[in-house]
């Protein structure tokens, strides 16, 4: 799988819908409505996600996190939890969600991975 994201690090939740939104053909204000954001946070969140992926455009975004499998065939898709539903759906888990259970897993196995449960102290 190819390494595209930059110096900027991990994509946060909303930059990937708003990904996801844009490789749907949904334009910056037709994003916002959709995720009840305003139109400056929206394209604040395209800015930021440019620059992680080191794109010329948004074109050029869609086409690195596509080839990447940073999005998937959900609005959500991209991380463990996703996985996870895919999984509950009984669905096959798309390539986004494939690759984010498989940084969880390389990070459960280096022991980059808290083992606490939620609400306990260490």
């Amino acid at each position: 799988m190819t390494r595209v994201l930059g110096p900027g690090g991990k994509l946060t939740s909303l930059e990937r819908t708003v990904l996801w939104h844009a490789a749907q053909g949904l334009t910056t204000a037709a994003t916002a409505r959709a995720l009840s954001r305003s139109v400056p946070a929206v394209q604040d969140a395209r800015h930021r996600l440019l620059g992680k992926l080191n794109a010329a455009s948004l074109t050029h975004a869609v086409h690195l996190a596509g080839m990447a499998g940073l999005i998937g065939q959900y609005p959500d898709c991209g991380d463990r939890a996703a996985y996870l539903r895919h999984l509950r759906r009984r669905d096959d888990p798309c390539l986004a969600c494939r690759a984010a259970n498989a940084r969880h897993e390389a990070d459960r196995r280096a022991g980059r991975l808290s083992t606490n449960p939620k609400g306990q102290a260490a």
